[in-house]
């Protein structure tokens, strides 16, 4: 096993690779499913379940799915767990599945679930594809919860469902054009960061530079 590649791998999603923050996709649920943190949650723990094993099971048939046919066969295997999630919710959280029922059948179509079965799971084995599934799944879910919150936060006074003493409730602001707002501003300051992380990281490359080449130098003097 390659140690870089899992790491590469699993923090790509987080970070790097954030399906929500860095590659934007799965607006849809990103903006309809975060109204409460209880509903990101949800949606990105599905989403991650869904991706997680279809990107397995995409990456154990990949030599034989027929090319010219791999696309409907990706949404017959992602359909498959979706379903199995549907029966999971149904019936253990009734009350949560009816709130959120469209979104989890709309799991099926999701561009990141699609975009990895095809982009990373089709051409990599099946413990780099489960790998990038978990990662992907958990930068999903980082990233509605945190946009959850925030909506929570400012609609209902509330966290997590437990109401928050003295804030007062601020109207319009559970409308879906503030989501977008919260959506933006989190996206403009996730990749602000992640811009400086990576600015120190190539800074601090630069400066082992002169110690390689002075190694690689003194290598060639010996022989």
């Amino acid at each position: 096993m390659n140690k870089a590649k899992v790491k590469e791998t699993f923090f790509g999603g987080l970070i790097r690779n954030n399906p929500t923050f860095v590659l934007v996709l799965g607006t849809c649920p990103t903006i309809a499913m975060t109204s409460t943190l209880s509903q990101a949650f949800a949606m990105g723990v599905a989403t991650m379940f869904v991706l997680v094993f279809s990107n397995l099971f995409v990456s154990l048939l990949r030599n034989v799915i027929p090319d010219k046919v791999r696309i409907p066969c990706y949404i017959i295997i992602i359909s498959t767990f979706v379903i199995i999630v549907q029966m999971v919710m149904r019936k253990y959280m009734p009350e949560l599945y009816d709130t959120m029922k469209a979104f989890i059948a709309l799991i099926v179509v999701n561009c990141i679930i699609l975009a990895r079965a095809e982009s990373f799971a089709s051409c990599n084995k099946p413990l780099y594809s489960a790998l990038d599934g978990v990662s992907m799944g958990l930068g999903f879910t980082a990233a509605l919860c945190l946009i959850g919150i925030v909506r929570e936060f400012f609609a209902g006074g509330s966290f997590a469902g437990f109401a928050i003493p003295g804030f007062p409730v601020m109207n319009g602001t559970s409308a879906s054009a503030f989501g977008f707002i919260v959506f933006g501003c989190l996206m403009a300051l996730f990749n602000f960061i992640n811009q400086k992380i990576e600015n120190k990281r190539q800074e601090e490359y630069r400066k082992t530079l002169p110690l390689k080449e002075s190694a690689l130098e003194l290598t060639e003097v010996q022989k």
